[in-house]
């Protein structure tokens, strides 16, 4: 037995990234994808991994899940979040939850503390409650960014549509030096979104999925466009039928494009640490650690590769 090399891929979303957004979004993939390979180099599970960075880019405000993230009609943050275990398919999700800080952190709860895979607003908040998670105000979550946006959506000529495109749901895959896989996933959803509304992300087969015999991803984009299509699990079936990572990632994100019109990326790592983060969107934030090198990107063809201990040190400051 070979005990595999530790892979972790994250994105944090798929769209629009403005210019002066851009350098934010890079550094919080990169710091995202380094902590999460800190855990599996330590011998750290998959899952912690996912969970870790996902984490990370909640607490960033640069991103849309956690602080920072997107606000519904009527001013609120509501957040979706999943997380998968590719070892047996165990799977906890949360969705329109509020006033919690990582609701990734949720999702792991619900996973582990109960029978269940999914709890929603009141039934989460309860359960949030009961494992002892503390409250964080709504305030807290709201930048001027969100609320700015907002604002700019309500205008009766706004075309909220426009402002879609910079989605920045956040995710992660990883696979530990055990051949284990998992996912995270987690999000604000639509900017000025109907109250409850639900999208992709913290649907099982459609924001993430993760199984060890075939390898796991991680979704981002029109969240509608994904559920219908069922993005995630369609990505790991074309690497079931023998497609490498990469080109089974562009056959699933073609076929959403064709068949429903839908935008978005994937970030994947198969059962043999092979890895792809792609896009039909203009950009995409993503950062990837394997053999010790860090890649990432934002733009179509872009990668910049340095060596890890390089970038840990110029990290160092935020560590």
């Amino acid at each position: 037995f070979g005990r595999m090399k530790p892979v972790i891929v994250v994105h944090g979303g798929a769209g629009r990234i403005f210019k002066e957004r851009e350098e934010g979004s890079r550094a919080g993939v990169v710091r995202a994808a380094l902590r999460g390979y800190g855990i599996l180099k330590r011998g750290g599970s998959a899952l912690d991994a996912v969970e870790e960075a996902v984490r990370s880019m909640e607490d960033d405000p640069h991103f849309n899940a956690g602080c920072g993230s997107v606000l519904n009609e009527k001013g609120e943050v509501e957040m979706d979040a999943i997380i998968m275990d590719g070892k047996n398919l165990d799977s906890g999700a949360v969705s329109a939850v509020k006033c919690i800080a990582n609701p990734i952190k949720l999702a792991r709860l619900v996973m582990e503390k109960t029978k269940h895979m999914l709890l929603t607003d009141h039934g989460a908040h309860l359960f949030a409650q009961a494992m002892g998670i503390p409250e964080t105000p709504g305030e807290k979550l709201i930048t001027e960014r969100s609320r700015e946006r907002w604002k700019k959506n309500l205008e009766p000529d706004s075309n909220p549509g426009e402002f879609q495109k910079d989605l920045g749901t956040v995710g992660a895959v990883a696979i530990d030096s055990e051949g284990d896989v998992a996912c995270a996933t987690s999000t604000g959803g639509l900017s000025n979104k109907l109250i409850g509304r639900v999208g992709d992300t913290a649907c099982i087969g459609s924001g993430g999925y993760a199984d060890n015999c075939s390898g796991a991803t991680s979704t981002t984009g029109h969240g509608e466009s994904i559920m219908k299509v069922v993005l995630a699990r369609l990505v790991l079936y074309h690497m079931e039928q023998g497609m490498s990572p990469e080109m089974a990632a562009d056959t699933a994100l073609d076929y959403m494009k064709t068949r429903v019109g839908g935008l978005g990326g994937v970030i994947v790592v198969n059962s043999s640490g092979e890895w792809a983060a792609r896009f039909s969107t203009k950009q995409m934030s993503w950062a990837t650690v394997k053999d010790e090198q860090l890649h990432y990107g934002i733009y179509a063809g872009e990668r910049y590769t340095k060596p890890v201990d390089e970038a840990l040190a110029s990290e160092s400051g935020g560590f």
